[in-house]
This record gives C-alpha cells, sequence and structure tokens, in this order.
C-alpha cells in the first residue's frame, strides 16, 4: 500500500507541475505570501487525525475515489487546454480528494475532509475576483479611514480613493485594499476555528469575524497614517515606516481574533486557560502507520479487495501522466490587428485629441494597447472622452477592468446603470448593446457608454465575459479582447441631448474598431 501512495503522489506531481509551479510562484507577494504554510498546516491537521484512522481496523478504499480522481483529470485538462492555472489547481485538490477516498475510504475522508478545504487557501484568487474585491476593499477603507481622521478634528475631503488633507493627498492605493492582511488572516481563523473546541456556531463566528477586523484595521491604519501626515509630514506614509505600520496591524489583527476567541468562551460560562480550548496535541509517532486495509476475516481476498481501488486509481494517474506529456502545450493564437496608434482622429465633423494613460495606471491595468481621445463637433462645445483597451491574452492574470468598479475608485457615485440599445451602430436596423450609466460628482454629472468585444461577441456582462474567456480559450485557443467606454457631459439635467451625443459618435466610430480589435 505504501508502494501505491508514493507512485500516485509522484504522478500527481508530475500532472499538476506546471499548476502548482505557478501556485507557488504567486506566494512571492505579499497578499499570499502565507501560502507555504499552508500545505504545512494541513499536513498537521491531518497527522492530528491520523491516530482515529488508524484504530479502525474496516477502513477500506471506495470505488467513488476512481470517478472522483477522473472528474479531476477532467477538469485538469481543461485547465490545460485552456492555460488556465487556476482551474488546473482547483483540479488538483479534487483528484487529490479522489486519492484519499480511494485508498482510506469514506469514513477517513470524514476526518480529513477539513484538512483538504484548507488547502484552497494555498490558491490564489482569479484575477476578476481579486480586482472586484480590491477595489471594494478600497472604497470602504477610504471611507472608514477619513472617518477615523475626522475624528482626530483634522479637516479632510475623500474623492475615490484619494484622501485630501490640504497639504497632502494620499491615494489609497491596490496595496492598501486590506487583502495582504485579509487572506492571511481569513486562513488563520480557519485553522484558529478547526482547532477551537466549542459549539460549531462559534467556530463559524471566528473564521466569518476576520473580515470585518480585517477592514476596520485596515480603515485604521489608514486614518493613522492620514493624522501624522497632518502633523508629521509626508514620509510618514512611505518607506519602513509604512510597512512596519502594516505588520503591527496584521498583528493586532490576530491579537482580536485570540480576544474574540476567550470572549466566547467566557460566554458560554466555561473557565481555564485559553489554550486548554484548543486541539494542539499531535500523537506519537509509534510501529502502526496506518490503518488495517480490507474487512477483518477476509484473508488475503479481503485485503485485496480493498487495496483494487488503490491500483485502479494509481493506473488512472500513471496514463493520465503519460497522457500529459504528449499534450501540446498551445501558444495562444495570434490574430492579426492594427494597433490605436494609427486610429483615425477626424470621423466626419468629429475631431479627436489624443491623451495617456500614467505609467502607473497602464501596468494596474496590464493592457496591451489603448487609445484615449476626446472627440467634440465644432456645433457641440460637449466632447466625449473615448477609451478602448485591447488584451492579446486575458488568460494568465489580465482581463478587463469593468468601469462599475473603476468609476467609484475616481470618484464618482453611480446613479443609474442599466442595459440600453443604441440603434443602427452595426448597420440599419442592427442595434447594439451597451451599459449605460448616469454618473455624478458633487454637482456634475456624466453619461456613460461601455461594452466588451471580445473576439467577435459584444457583451455587456462582465461574469458572461469570463465564461466566454474559459470557453474560448479551450475551444479556439483565444483570449483577446477588449473594453470600450464613451463619457461626456451631462448640462443641466438633459440626459436626453447626452445620449445623442454619444449614440451619434458611436454609430461613426464603431465601424472604426473593426481593423483594431478582431472578430
Amino acid at each position: 500500500m505504501a508502494a501505491v501512495v508514493l507512485l500516485a503522489g509522484a504522478a500527481l506531481a508530475y500532472i499538476f507541475w506546471d499548476g502548482l509551479a505557478h501556485m507557488v510562484a504567486a506566494w512571492q507577494s505579499d497578499e499570499y505570501s502565507h501560502g507555504y504554510l499552508i500545505p504545512v498546516l494541513a499536513a498537521l491537521m491531518a497527522w492530528q487525525s491520523w491516530p482515529e484512522i488508524a484504530r479502525r481496523k474496516d477502513a477500506s478504499g471506495a470505488w467513488a475515489g476512481a470517478a472522483v480522481v477522473a472528474l479531476g483529470l477532467c477538469v485538469y485538462l481543461m485547465g490545460e487546454l485552456g492555460t488556465l492555472y487556476v482551474v488546473i489547481q482547483y483540479a488538483f485538490l479534487i483528484t487529490l480528494t479522489g486519492v484519499v477516498i480511494a485508498v482510506l475510504g469514506w469514513r477517513a475522508l470524514g476526518r480529513l475532509w477539513v484538512p483538504l478545504v484548507y488547502l484552497a487557501f494555498m490558491i490564489p484568487l482569479p484575477q476578476f475576483l481579486y480586482a472586484g474585491l480590491s477595489t471594494k476593499l478600497q472604497l470602504i477603507s477610504s471611507q472608514l479611514g477619513v472617518a477615523v481622521i475626522k475624528l482626530a478634528g483634522i479637516s479632510v475631503l475623500l474623492e475615490g480613493n484619494v484622501i485630501d488633507l490640504g497639504v497632502y493627498k494620499l491615494q489609497v492605493a491596490e496595496a492598501c485594499s486590506g487583502l495582504r492582511y485579509l487572506f492571511p488572516l481569513m486562513s488563520f481563523g480557519f485553522l484558529v476555528a478547526y482547532l477551537y473546541r466549542g459549539p460549531v456556531w462559534q467556530k463559524a463566528v471566528l473564521f466569518l469575524s476576520t473580515l470585518p477586523i480585517t477592514v476596520l484595521m485596515n480603515s485604521l491604519r489608514i486614518g493613522v497614517i492620514g493624522v501624522l501626515v497632518e502633523y508629521y509630514g509626508i514620509e510618514q506614509a512611505m518607506g519602513f515606516l509604512h510597512d512596519f505600520e502594516g505588520w503591527v496591524i496584521f498583528m493586532a489583527c490576530v491579537a482580536i481574533l485570540f480576544l474574540e476567541t476567550w470572549l466566547l468562551i467566557r460566554l458560554t460560562g466555561r473557565k481555564g486557560r485559553l489554550s486548554a480550548f484548543f486541539r494542539l496535541e499531535l500523537p506519537r509517532i509509534g510501529p502502526r502507520i496506518g490503518p488495517r486495509i480490507g474487512p477483518p476475516g477476509d484473508g488475503a481476498r479481503g485485503a485485496l479487495a480493498g487495496i483494487a481501488p488503490s491500483v485502479a486509481v494509481l493506473a488512472l494517474l500513471v496514463a493520465a501522466a503519460f497522457g500529459s506529456a504528449f499534450i501540446v502545450k498551445r501558444a495562444e493564437a495570434q490574430v492579426s490587428r492594427e494597433a490605436f496608434f494609427g486610429f483615425p482622429l477626424q470621423i466626419r465633423d468629429w475631431r479627436g485629441e489624443k491623451s495617456g494613460l500614467p505609467e502607473e495606471i497602464v501596468r494596474s491595468l496590464q493592457v496591451d494597447d489603448y487609445l484615449i481621445a476626446n472627440y467634440a463637433r465644432k456645433s457641440d462645445r460637449h466632447p466625449v472622452n473615448f477609451y478602448v483597451a485591447f488584451y492579446d491574452s486575458q488568460r494568465k492574470g489580465q482581463s478587463v477592468h469593468s468601469p462599475d468598479s473603476c468609476i467609484p475608485g475616481d470618484g464618482w457615485e453611480i446613479i443609474g446603470l442599466r442595459t440600453h440599445a443604441v440603434a443602427d451602430v452595426r448597420g440599419p436596423g442592427r442595434p447594439l448593446a451597451v451599459n449605460r450609466a448616469v454618473i455624478a460628482k458633487g454637482a456634475e454629472r456624466h453619461l456613460v457608454y461601455y461594452w466588451f468585444p471580445q473576439r467577435g461577441r459584444e457583451l455587456t456582462n462582465e461574469y458572461l465575459v469570463k465564461w466566454y474567456i474559459f470557453w474560448d480559450a479551450l475551444t479556439r485557443n483565444r483570449t483577446d479582447g477588449a473594453l470600450v467606454r464613451l463619457v461626456t457631459s451631462i448640462e443641466g439635467n438633459d440626459v436626453a441631448a447626452a445620449d445623442a451625443r454619444l449614440s451619434a459618435f458611436l454609430r461613426l466610430v464603431y465601424a472604426k474598431l473593426e481593423r483594431h480589435i478582431p472578430g
């Protein structure tokens, strides 16, 4: 049995090597640096449960494990063909679960499912989920941080993610969203909840509380930095001091989690040292290293019946390992397109003037090519801001950033967002569906149209964008795509005039995009 397990482990490592290597590379970032500890802690959690598994003399592998392994390998194949690492990484967890069922059976899985679930904390979030969560946490932390600054009696103004102290302006960047606290604290909270000797509802409270603790403490940090900058200068928000404050806040989050645990213990009237309420003991290593395989009294026939699912799974993994060696590592299909450098600045009676984005914004967006220009007619004093972002590939972290996440970050409030059909854009009687948003900042209001051209599809739903990235990566070996956004001012309350302006420009510019955004 030991030889079967070792061979299965070697086959797993070979099959999933690329996906696991990409995952480990992500652990070098601040947000996922705790990833190195997750497999070690999961192994210790499993080792805690091992004596209970080993004592069972009727432990026997289940054939359902082979089905779960087959499912995991199918998911792996989809991830490999689509070059989507996150799919490969989750396929690894599915396959590993199948191996556990095939070798040890369902009852052992009942003891080991928590360590297996815990391994999910080592997998980085898909980029589109990370970007959306980061944007929302930036906004919440900025608002609460400003509240802290105001409590200190300091006059402050918040515009999106920019905290204006008058003399200084502080930008709550993506790195200050709190995710570098949230991910490790959630994994630690899960571990604390698992080890805690208490009711299930208290375990759930401990784990779920990691989110509000992170948000509140990160907001406090932003507020304290604002106060320090006001009294001691901008250097308080930079360098070693800035990073040191981050470590202090994280340790404070851990301390609050343990304080919460102590309060829950006292709430139920229990007494004793805090350590007594956690499963911290580890089993001794004895001569017996595992459960007996096969029902007692069945002799060699029972042993063979118990090991048969494990051997079947090993055969599946070995076959998959050989098969993976012959899967061609597909380079993404190259599409022909013209760069936006040559995009016309004169379109009928509309004349455009190009501008650019700051380098740090371009790096954050990870865009491969873009155009941003203001187009205006002589007869209309309000221009149309025209922005197009193109991505050669959206597989490895690069993907379109939806304006409904970015607009609030610039200090604008979305007061109306819906799908809108603009008539005759793709030809007579052929409308184009766009997202239409009215946004406001103080007394200023703008009208926004945007949509996502994706390999011949015109999409308005960002989640459909993610689905078709996966589907086209699998079936067409393509994930290129774009975002098109048009913005114009609303004068007074004349939204109809702004609609007419954007619609007129869109009908003219749409055909010009074909050479720059391949279908």
